[in-house]
């Protein structure tokens, strides 16, 4: 699209975006303002493609405009972790694995990952545990981008429930007591936890390069299940071994100790 004139801000204006969009510019205008508060899916979706939001944005934007094809979902069907599903994570003996909510609260995990998160005290909501625990800088060793994650996870929950009084509680906390979160919340960035890699620090056994995949449970809508995954044969593998070796130990004199008392 051809530039004219100086901008004072950077960006597109509101009349180049309904051009690209394909509407009206004084609809699009009330749009902005808050004044038309009933735009079509139509509408969202040109939307998405003149901003070239990606597929998680647009499915953001539908669901603040209340016309997700699923609605507007609760943030936590339930935040039971079947038995079943708590069965299938211990099977994983040599991979840590958890269930979170959509709000980041870790509802169940594996034995590994409790190993793995005990650096934290406690390990019960992930942005929480970045932002507002001291272990947190030194554990994730990419912690910016640790940080960017997390804000854009809860900024996708936002959209399905904004006053979600779970949600509502978290953001206020971290808001009062992080200047970065208050910053990264602003820029309203949506991603949703499929699969990276991460960097950690763990105090008993270094440095641990790990991948994880995350899976939606299908009958709890807004669980999922998170495994992290270190290269076979790899010195992180290596570690995650000896990490699970500690702390299976630890709860064998844990409970010897409470065996004789």
């Amino acid at each position: 699209m051809a530039s004219h004139g100086l901008r004072r801000v950077a960006g597109l204006r509101r009349e180049e975006v309904a051009v690209l969009a394909g509407v009206n510019a004084d609809y699009y205008t009330r749009l902005e303002q808050g004044r038309e508060r009933h735009p079509s899916p139509q509408v969202l979706d040109a939307l998405g493609r003149a901003l070239r939001l990606d597929p998680e944005a647009r499915a953001h934007l539908h669901r603040l405009a209340g016309v997700s094809p699923a609605g507007r979902d609760s943030l936590h069907a339930t935040e039971r972790v079947g038995p079943a599903l708590r069965q299938l994570m211990d099977g994983y003996a040599h991979t840590p694995a958890f269930v979170m909510s959509r709000t980041l609260d870790v509802l169940a995990a594996n034995a590994l990952a409790d190993a793995l998160y005990a650096p934290f005290t406690p390990a019960d909501n992930l942005a929480r545990m970045i932002f507002l625990d001291p272990a947190g800088r030194e554990f994730y060793q990419e912690w910016d981008r640790a940080a960017q994650a997390v804000v854009a996870d809860l900024r996708q929950a936002h959209g399905f429930d904004p006053e979600h009084p779970r949600l509502r509680r978290l953001v206020d906390t971290l808001t009062e007591h992080s200047a970065v979160f208050r910053r990264l919340w602003a820029e309203h960035s949506v991603r949703g936890k499929t699969q990276d890699a991460k960097r950690l620090l763990h105090p008993d056994v270094g440095t641990l390069s790990l991948t994880y995949q995350s899976f939606d449970v299908r009958d709890a809508p807004g669980q999922q299940l998170v495994i992290y995954h270190a290269e076979p044969g790899s010195p992180s593998a290596h570690a995650l071994g000896l990490l699970g070796s500690l702390h299976a130990g630890e709860r064998r004199q844990g409970a010897s100790d409470s065996a004789g008392n």
